[in-house]
């Protein structure tokens, strides 16, 4: 099980090495860059991760503010916080990275 060691301050993201030290979390954040908004089972389906892992990565990135997670009853839904400069950029590095 992961550990969330450190709380983060509410307008400061961790280092990137520490956002992107899992591949899980990699697999994650391109998802969403890619498809906008998802639920646990399907980023689970479409990155191949078992539901445990997938939710304790998503967890951890709910935390430190890189996703948002938004509650429709029972079902929850992902996605980036573009709205974060941050996050932002590395959206628009990940886009440009995978154009033609």
């Amino acid at each position: 099980m992961l550990k969330i060691e450190k709380t983060i301050p509410n307008n400061k993201l961790p280092p990137l090495e520490e956002i992107l030290s899992y591949k899980a979390r990699i697999k994650i954040i391109l998802l969403l860059v890619k498809v906008g908004e998802l639920n646990i089972t399907e980023i689970a389906r479409r990155t191949n991760l078992n539901n445990k892992t997938c939710k304790e990565h998503l967890k951890y990135l709910t935390k430190v503010k890189v996703i948002q997670e938004k509650k429709y009853g029972k079902i929850r839904i992902y996605r980036l916080r573009v709205e974060n400069p941050k996050i932002r950029s590395l959206t628009n590095f990940v886009q440009n990275w995978n154009s033609n």
